[in-house]
């Protein structure tokens, strides 16, 4: 099981070439002593609302390598606001037996159907240090009946192997889950951001300071994926999202 092999990894110890994280294909945007953040894009040919419905049901895409059972059948997401994805741990001597256990991967704090999922939760070994984490997977129309897909995991706290050696780790087990689900949807991972090596400091270009009055809409990025504004819009009446 791969999340017994992760939680080796990040704390140096031998494993098997497979899993070993490759620098080459990272996609750490952002690593630091306090956290680090990790994106991925990729671009399906199904439309939003097809790419939510299989977004929202992990048991079909994740990789069962990466849960505590060894088997993504046991996993859910209840995509509403404090809903949680989560995992049932069977009984080993019945299925159909009461469940030993389970696990609350992490909690869903925003949701819009088609457009945006937001959880917060330290995914695998990180719930065993005081972690903290925020994942967004946002969902884009491509203009031609596809979409992009932006995946973005923002860590921060403290954990007792340093964010550095952590990163890595965690980007090539996002990176292998968002394969999978580009795969499910007949569609390709892109490689959208530079890679760096681990322990090196890189940061996201500074923001260009706000006009007076209304801020103006954001630019579309070079990858055509605008993140979620860090604030509200302007309020026109009832406010109701973002």
């Amino acid at each position: 099981m791969k999340s017994i092999a992760f939680a080796l990894a990040v704390a140096g110890m031998a494993l098997v070439p497979t899993f070993a994280p490759s620098p080459a294909r990272a996609n750490v945007a952002q690593v630091a002593a306090g956290g680090f953040v990790v994106r991925h894009v990729a671009q399906v040919s199904a439309t939003p609302e097809e790419t939510w419905a299989v977004l929202v049901k992990p048991s079909v895409w994740w990789d069962s390598d990466h849960t505590w059972s060894g088997d993504a059948a046991n996993l859910s997401l209840d995509a509403r606001a404090g809903g949680c994805f989560c995992e049932i741990l069977p009984n080993e001597a019945s299925p159909k037996a009461s469940p030993r256990g389970g696990v609350e991967h992490m909690r869903v704090i925003y949701v819009e159907r088609g457009r945006a999922l937001r959880m917060a939760g330290a995914l695998g070994p990180l719930q065993a240090d005081a972690a903290t984490g925020t994942l967004t997977v946002q969902l884009k129309p491509d203009g031609k009946g596809g979409t992009q897909l932006l995946l973005e995991y923002v860590v921060g706290g403290f954990t007792r192997t340093p964010f550095e050696k952590l990163a890595p780790a965690v980007d090539a087990m996002l990176a292998g889950q968002v394969k999978r689900l580009t795969g499910k949807l007949g569609g390709a991972f892109a490689e959208a951001f530079p890679a760096i090596e681990p322990g090196s400091e890189a940061t996201l270009p500074p923001a260009e300071p706000e006009p007076a009055g209304q801020p103006e809409p954001a630019a579309p990025a070079e990858d055509g994926v605008v993140p979620l504004a860090d604030q509200p819009p302007a309020a026109q009446g009832a406010l109701v999202g973002r």
